[in-house]
């Protein structure tokens, strides 16, 4: 089973799940866990070839879903979800093919469509960090800064090394064999009638108008709304507004069930 922080106490309310996007972890979404855990229990979940979590050589978004299904089963059978970019195609794949599993559903920054962009330039620029010379993640920071000149996407990727173990906590074959399929997106048919908001940055073009139709197709529950200022990544950019659009609507949607 995936390898699950969990925050707060049983509640009435089915739990929240977190499930994060690539190359990230449980760990991004702490501080946010730790807010949304008063009065519910909070399950952030590193997803498979990441983190803690288990390796696999297989990574596509049917898998990733039985993945989570199986954590929600483990501990209620029905929880609000919460996916930002990977994790959010991965949430949406659970809601579509275990719709009981899911009573309402937060999609950060993503769309069910198949995107042109390719994230293995990452993967290269982690590959390519000579970790027998690592002693600290300065050492590694200043090996990546030859190839990822932006200081943030440094100390994200940088969040995943164990400079201790001198290994990435990344499965970076699979994610690299899987990579057509991780920013693709797999017609999985039927539809999901729960309580959806697709939350976007307004800074971000991940989420664009043309892809309205596709998503009502899916989910014709599907609100929409934008975080001023904020790019693809939202949550960490913008993590108070993002935390009280999240609360508004998962209680609007308590109140009015």
């Amino acid at each position: 089973m995936l390898h699950t922080v969990i925050q707060g106490t049983d509640a009435v309310e089915p739990p929240i799940l977190i499930a994060h996007g690539l190359f990230g972890s449980a760990r991004n979404w702490g501080v946010i866990a730790k807010r949304l855990s008063e009065g519910r229990k909070v399950l952030a979940v590193d997803m498979r070839n990441h983190g803690e979590s288990p390796w696999s050589d297989r990574h596509g978004y049917a898998d990733l879903a039985g993945d989570l299904a199986e954590v929600i089963a483990a501990h209620a059978g029905q929880a609000d979800v919460v996916g930002h970019s990977m994790g959010g195609k991965a949430a949406m794949a659970l809601a579509l093919s275990h719709p009981q599993t899911v009573r309402r559903l937060v999609v950060a920054d993503i769309a069910p469509v198949a995107y042109g962009h390719s994230q293995q330039p990452m993967i290269d620029a982690m590959r390519s960090v000579d970790l027998s010379r690592v002693a600290t993640r300065r050492d590694a920071d200043a090996q990546l800064a030859a190839i990822v000149p932006e200081d943030g996407v440094r100390a994200f990727l940088l969040q995943s090394l164990d400079v201790a173990g001198r290994r990435w906590r990344l499965n970076l074959d699979a994610l690299s064999a899987e990579m057509a399929g991780i920013v693709g997106w797999p017609d999985l048919g039927g539809s999901f009638e729960g309580p959806t908001l697709f939350l976007s940055g307004a800074l971000s073009d991940y989420v664009r108008p043309e892809y309205r139709d596709t998503i009502r197709a899916l989910f014709p529950a599907a609100r929409f709304a934008k975080i001023p200022g904020a790019g693809h990544w939202l949550h960490a950019e913008k993590p108070r507004e993002f935390e009280a659009a999240l609360r508004a609507f998962l209680t609007a949607d308590a109140s009015s069930a």
